[in-house]
């Protein structure tokens, strides 16, 4: 039984400390959340089509060397 009331005191102890946590984070605003979010999405469209030229000139390199074909 002891044991048990430990657990709720720690577990009471520990949601509280969250808590206090939570009163401490700064939110952005919603200009910094627009800004934010375009940057990713701007990084993000960026690698894809960075990724995909790379993809497609390697594919073009084997396709020359190698002679084959994947289709």
């Amino acid at each position: 039984m002891a044991n048990n009331k430990e657990n709720k005191t720690g577990l009471i102890a520990y949601l509280k400390g969250v808590r206090q946590e939570f009163g401490k984070v700064v939110w952005p605003t919603r200009e910094e959340l627009i800004t934010d979010t375009v940057v990713v999405f701007g990084c993000v469209l960026f690698f894809a089509v960075g990724f995909w030229l790379i993809d497609t000139g390697f594919l073009a390199a084997l396709k020359g060397i190698l002679g084959i074909t994947l289709s």
